[in-house]
Formats: C-alpha cells, sequence, structure tokens
C-alpha cells in the first residue's frame, strides 16, 4: 500500500453558527427558522478534516481561542486524527462564522476571524519547516495574506506543491500567486477575479502558465492545464440540502488524491464525488463522508 500524503493546512478555524430557514430575511424582516446547530468550521480546518478523512497525514497550522470553542476544536482535531502541535493558543477568542442557509441548500456566511488573525508568518514558517515528508501545503484568504505568502515561499522551498483556495475573495499578491502552483476558486470567486462567468471566458487565458481548477456547484468542475487544456469534470445529480463547506471538501479531498499520485483530472473527479455526497447532508465537516464509505469510491 503506497504512503500516505503528508498535507499542511495553513488557515482559519471557526465554529460554525448555523441557522436553516425556508427563506432568508430582508433587511429589517425577521423570521422563524426550523433549525439552528453548532458544529466545527473554517475553511482551512474543513480541508483538513477532509484531507485526512481520505486518508492523508495532516498537520494543521493555525490559531484557536483559549475558550470553550477553542478547547472543543483542539478535541476535534485529535478525534479526526489531525496533528494539531502547530495551532497556536490565543488571547483572541476561536473565529466562529454564522452562516444561513435556504430551503435550496444555499447559503450566506459572515465570519468574524478573531483568533484566527493571531498567528504571523515567523510561526508559520517554523511549522513548514518541522513537518517531516511534507508534499502539499494548502492555503485559503480567512488569514491575513501575508502568512500564507511566507508559508508557500518555505513550501516551495522544500519542493511542496502548493494550493490556494482564494476564499473569501480578495486581490491577491503577485508575490502570492508566484508561489502558487494551483489556484482553486469558486464560480462567484472566478467572476470576481475576471468580471466574467466561466461561461463566458476564455478559460486559456485565465492564469497562464499555471495550474487551476474552478469548482463550478452542480456542474461539477473545470480544470484548466498550465499549458491552457480545458478539462470539464461533470457531477453526479443530487438532491442538495446544504452546500455549506462543499467547496473545501473539494479541496482536501482533491489534494489527497494529488498527493496519492493521482493525476489531475482523476483527482478532480474523486474530489467531485466525495463534494456531491457533502452537499446532500447539513453542516460542513459533519456532511464529509467518512473513511469507510470513501474507500468504496477511489
Amino acid at each position: 500500500m503506497a504512503k500516505a500524503p503528508v498535507i499542511a493546512i495553513v488557515g482559519s478555524t471557526c465554529m460554525d453558527l448555523t441557522c436553516y430557514a425556508d427563506v432568508l430575511p430582508t433587511p429589517g424582516q425577521t423570521l422563524f427558522g426550523n433549525l439552528f446547530a453548532t458544529g466545527f468550521g473554517g475553511k482551512g480546518a474543513n480541508q483538513a478534516v477532509m484531507a485526512a478523512l481520505a486518508g492523508a497525514d495532516v498537520y494543521m497550522v493555525g490559531s484557536i481561542g483559549d475558550d470553550l470553542f477553542g478547547k472543543s476544536y483542539k478535541e476535534n482535531f485529535t478525534s479526526q486524527k489531525i496533528n494539531s502541535e502547530f495551532v497556536k493558543i490565543s488571547e483572541l477568542p476561536t473565529g466562529v462564522a454564522h452562516i444561513w442557509v435556504d430551503k435550496s441548500g444555499e447559503n450566506r456566511i459572515i465570519v468574524v476571524s478573531g483568533a484566527n488573525h493571531d498567528f504571523n508568518a515567523k510561526h508559520a514558517v517554523g511549522a513548514i519547516n518541522s513537518i517531516p515528508e511534507l508534499s502539499i501545503v494548502i492555503g485559503q484568504c480567512e488569514i491575513p495574506q501575508a502568512v500564507t505568502t511566507a508559508a508557500f515561499k518555505a513550501a516551495k522551498e522544500r519542493g511542496c506543491t502548493t494550493i490556494l483556495n482564494p476564499a473569501p475573495f480578495e486581490e491577491l499578491s503577485a508575490e502570492l500567486l508566484e508561489v502558487t502552483d494551483w489556484l482553486i476558486p469558486n464560480e462567484v470567486e472566478f467572476k470576481q477575479f475576471t468580471g466574467s462567468a466561466p461561461e463566458s471566458f476564455n478559460l486559456e487565458k485565465f492564469r497562464e502558465g499555471k495550474n487551476s481548477v474552478i469548482t463550478v456547484g452542480s456542474a461539477g468542475a473545470i480544470l484548466i492545464s498550465e499549458s491552457g487544456t480545458i478539462t470539464r469534470i461533470p457531477t453526479e445529480s443530487v438532491n442538495a440540502v446544504d452546500t455549506t463547506g462543499a467547496g473545501d471538501c473539494f479541496i482536501g479531498s482533491f489534494s489527497y488524491a494529488l498527493g496519492r499520485g493521482l493525476d489531475p483530472s482523476s483527482a478532480a473527479q474523486f474530489a467531485c464525488r466525495i463534494a456531491s455526497i457533502s452537499v446532500t447532508r447539513k453542516g460542513a465537516q459533519s456532511s464529509y463522508p467518512r473513511a469507510a464509505e470513501i474507500s468504496t469510491l477511489s
């Protein structure tokens, strides 16, 4: 059996506070909801959990508060078999995400960063340089961009593959893009980058000379190779209940598959299958298929 890839996620940890309702309120309107749930989230931690469930050896690099949410999250990392020795304990509160989900499964999210902005480049670089046999480093935009850039530079010096999920959207520095091997936006973030939806943009011109994947919801994913070759990856038609964390699910499973040596197209197909399962269940990490279920798909 091939050895599990070693993946480090430099990113955010949040507690998800989720309200489900048939429709979401307009400004000034009060409505009754159907369900409230507290769950483990944060784009970085979600990706870490999914990569670990798929079978990777995962290290989380980040920061949590010295509070009830932080203590619960530390236990969650342990239960998910994620190494959290590089997760700093901050005096700031653990980050939270306030999530609204309507009956179609679409969501709106407000993130309050808290401790996620309380670790620096030195901490991240120290972690990247300390993890044995590291092969892939993943980042997002829920932590300061300078921290991600420093971590990616250290990763490239070690010969690692770097994967950036540019979410929530923000303008990316040329310095960060230079050390990014894979850019994986969703269709909303893609439009914010280019001003156009994927279907009306010359995809060969997106990040010329680099690899990209655009996740496009129920349409699956669009793989763009560094040479400009376009491969459309379809996904199964499912009854979506909650799309929260689906993009993170894709990235965690895609990264694992790349680390196992699958070609990018096969890795994207695998990730689409996993993500299509997640949207049929409520929550972020709670919706991800467990290892036994995943083993039937690989």
